[in-house]
């Protein structure tokens, strides 16, 4: 069975949700944030998995920041649907060194960020997890 190509988020607030979560997993030139759909988006069949990519200014100019994104998009078309459950958002988020560093060495970066990031125990997620008195 061939797999699914993920659609791309594409609105600020779905980048927010992931990050809400804060689960993420940073390994050398790349860093990971994870979002499990709610049931009520698995209910309303939103696409089983969905990714996005960002790399700020610090990443570098405009050239090297769409490079970056370029190398990224490559790899989550690539591994993703291989590596991701279904029902996640995923978005990638590229580092100075993403653009620079060899394919093989991304390529491992952003395979062991996700095998570690499924492997990990979900943390208490939000705002609402906090205890009361307790300071961001």
């Amino acid at each position: 069975m061939p797999a699914v190509r993920p659609e791309v988020l594409k609105q600020r607030s779905q980048f927010l949700a992931v990050a809400a979560t804060r689960r993420r997993m940073a390994v050398g030139a790349v860093v990971v944030q994870m979002r499990r759909h709610t049931p009520a988006e698995i209910a309303a069949a939103v696409p089983a998995l969905r990714y996005g990519l960002t790399a700020s200014k610090k990443v570098g100019n405009a050239v090297t920041r769409n490079r970056a994104r370029r190398r990224l998009r490559a790899l989550a078309l690539s591994l993703l649907p291989q590596l991701v459950p279904p029902h996640h958002d995923i978005v990638l988020i590229a580092r100075r060194e993403t653009a620079e560093c060899d394919a093989w060495a991304l390529r491992r970066d952003l395979d062991s960020a996700l095998r570690r990031l499924f492997r990990r125990p979900p943390q208490a997620e939000g705002p609402a997890a906090r205890q009361e008195g307790e300071r961001p």
